[in-house]
């Protein structure tokens, strides 16, 4: 799969996120963390909760589920997760997005 992100993009350091078929790249700032990733593969996402995110969806589709409240996000869709809130979900193959952490330690540098 040919990237979606530009060169300036690619050459950031990439993230260390254990999750198979994820390709991401980190930018780094004092309080938060910028994340590009891009998924090659279908991904089951389990319940989880962390600090606040921020994702805007570039390509593809994502499902997540707060409760009992299913939602879909695709291309162009903005997403807002409140710090501490349970999800899971399932990330579909081809889905890109540009995610926004408000921690500096979400993902370390691989």
């Amino acid at each position: 799969m040919e990237s979606i992100f530009p060169e300036p993009i690619m050459t950031l350091p990439e993230a260390d996120i254990p999750l198979n078929g994820v390709k991401a790249f980190l930018s780094q700032a004092e309080h938060h963390q910028v994340i590009f990733m891009e998924f090659e593969e279908d991904i089951d996402l389990p319940e989880h909760s962390h600090c606040a995110q921020v994702g805007i969806v570039i390509r593809g589709r994502i499902d997540m589920l707060f409760s009992d409240e299913l939602r879909t996000y695709k291309q162009g869709d903005v997403y807002y997760i409140p710090a501490g809130v349970k999800h899971s979900g399932k990330i579909y193959a081809g889905y890109a997005d540009i995610t926004f952490f408000d921690e500096p330690n979400r993902y370390k540098q691989k």
